[in-house]
């Protein structure tokens, strides 16, 4: 291939997202006639319910976010360590919520735990959000799983673990104050990921009744024109920017290792 063919296919490449971005963007500034302006940004910024929803599901993904972490650094640290032959099954569980979808997830909740059954917890608010959190868990757990994974795959753990263990560490001062540390990145890539999941999720919090940004998106871009667009512009933003941090993160890591 010339090098002429590969500029192409590279100016190409980048058209083809640039130019739905740039539509996007060009048209939520066009809500006032004629001219550009922010009249759509401030009108979502300024409605409470944007404001009620978005907290929502940013408290709902760090909620997440922690209890993944909770989760999974320690199983994939212990099936990296002791339990290696475990690996196809823990693989083929982690991959299970690609192959069911959310909505038969949601109506097994729904079934299991309604205000009827043994532990009814859709009765309560704090129960609804609780079934809410595990949902958005087991639909992150293939991308945060993998991510850990990858991250202990990279490091010697068998080492680290008996160097710590002969200076007298536990398995929790292991796991926190050393396998944490040098996964921190990956932790990072499927924390990114759990927080782009549980901001666009729509069935889950649709179907359980709960205040979240999904369906205020989908609400918005039924009846309104242009915020729906400002909306998806903020999120764009916010998306880079958490991409943009975990680049950060990712070089100082490896500036801290180099010069250790």
């Amino acid at each position: 291939m010339t090098k002429a063919a590969s500029w192409a296919i590279m100016i190409l490449g980048i058209l083809y997202f640039v130019l739905p971005l740039w539509g996007m963007v060009e048209f939520s500034l066009s809500m006032r006639r004629g001219v550009y302006s922010f009249d759509a940004y401030t009108a979502v910024l300024s409605d409470p319910q944007f404001r009620q929803t978005f907290s929502y599901s940013v408290l709902m993904a760090l909620l997440t976010i922690l209890f993944g972490i909770l989760l999974v650094v320690p199983t994939a640290f212990w099936v990296q360590l002791k339990l290696p032959r475990l690996r196809p099954l823990i693989e083929f569980i982690t991959l299970m919520p690609l192959v069911i979808p959310a909505i038969v997830t949601v109506f097994g909740y729904i079934r299991l735990y309604n205000t009827s059954s043994w532990l009814p917890l859709t009765g309560t608010t704090l129960g609804t959000n609780f079934l809410l959190v595990m949902g958005y868990a087991t639909l992150s757990l293939p991308y945060m799983y993998r991510a850990v994974d990858t991250g202990l795959r990279s490091i010697d753990v068998a080492t680290l673990t008996e160097a710590a263990q002969s200076l007298g560490a536990g398995w929790v001062r292991i796991i926190g104050q050393i396998i944490l540390p040098n996964v921190l990145v990956a932790v990072l890539s499927g924390s990114f990921v759990t927080f782009a999941i549980v901001m666009g999720e729509f069935t889950m919090a649709a179907l359980l009744n709960r205040p979240a940004f999904g369906p205020y998106l989908q609400l918005m871009g039924a009846n309104k024109a242009y915020e729906p667009f400002a909306l998806a512009t903020i999120a764009f933003v916010i998306t880079w920017a958490c991409m943009g941090l975990i680049q950060l993160v990712t070089r100082f890591t490896k500036h801290t290792k180099a010069g250790r």
